[in-house]
């Protein structure tokens, strides 16, 4: 477990100096391509419970897909933390959200929601290979949360195609995704079975 913990916060390091080389204008218009990737697939466009993240520092900007979605009628729902268990509340159109210490802004309002009631969660992330091994930021909170979505609920990670590596460090904690979204392509992670 050492190894990989070693081997998850080298990538890290790195993937975070990638990221944070993209300015902002690129990061905007790279955004827009990921969003339009994103909305072409039925699991996020025809589905009624979504869950977001609220952007921050320099991830996919996800406020334009967080409006994209409460225009039409999705019922969209935020990641809130409890002590370290990561829960979901919805946020209504117009509701004001909450700045944290820790980074992502938080619904104002955190009444939890169901796991059970997800149809889609999509994920941030650092890395992402084609198998859907995701590399958070270390704290494991939406492994444990994906652990506790229905069967057939859908994982997807957003992420700028320069966060595409060949394989993500992984243990038996972490939880695939079914699909990975960038700017450049759609890859459904179900074609790319973990081998080991």
């Amino acid at each position: 477990m050492e190894g990989l913990r070693q081997q998850k916060d080298g990538l890290r390091a790195r993937m975070r100096r990638i990221r944070n080389s993209i300015s902002s204008d690129e990061r905007m218009r790279l955004a827009d391509d990921i969003q339009a990737n994103l909305f072409r697939l039925p699991q996020v466009a025809g589905v009624e419970t979504i869950l977001l993240f609220y952007s921050f520092g320099s991830e996919v900007p996800t406020a334009g897909m967080i409006q994209r979605l409460l225009d039409t009628g999705t019922r969209v729902l935020l990641p809130f933390l409890e002590g370290s268990d990561m829960r979901a509340a919805e946020l209504r159109p117009g509701e004001s959200l909450a700045a944290t210490t820790y980074g992502p802004k938080e619904p104002s309002q955190r009444v939890p929601v169901d796991p059970a009631e997800v149809d889609t969660v999509i994920t941030p992330g650092l890395a992402f290979d084609a198998q859907g091994y995701r590399l958070g930021y270390g704290g494991g909170h939406y492994d444990r949360y994906l652990r506790r979505l229905r069967r057939d609920s859908f994982r997807v990670g957003i992420a700028f195609h320069l966060q595409v590596v060949s394989s993500v460090p992984h243990g038996p904690e972490d939880q695939p995704l079914d699909f990975v979204v960038t700017d450049q392509e759609t890859i459904d992670c179900r074609l790319h079975p973990n081998t080991g």
